[in-house]
């Protein structure tokens, strides 16, 4: 499985319709509003990175609305070592 953290820049005024429609998506887990240089941040899940691309290529850049997207990939880390 791969996680991941999607970023979405809209046209003003799209915010809803373009919410509700990312909810229908699958392998979409949350939909969050924020302020700042993104409007939306899109908590995703798929089998690999080539569903991953295919979700933000063909899915969440195709809605009207939708300006721009950068993907973040989360990755779990291990507890780190410290040397003294």
């Amino acid at each position: 499985m791969v996680s991941g953290l999607v970023f979405v820049r809209l046209l003003s005024g799209h915010e809803e319709a373009v919410m509700e429609a990312l909810r229908q998506i699958s392998g979409v887990q949350k939909v969050i509003a924020v302020f700042g240089r993104w409007d939306l941040v899109v908590s995703v899940q798929v089998g690999d990175t080539d569903e991953l691309a295919s979700l933000v290529i063909n899915k969440i850049r195709a809605i009207p609305g939708t300006t721009a997207t950068e993907t973040l990939i989360t990755v779990g880390l291990k507890k780190p070592k410290i040397f003294i």
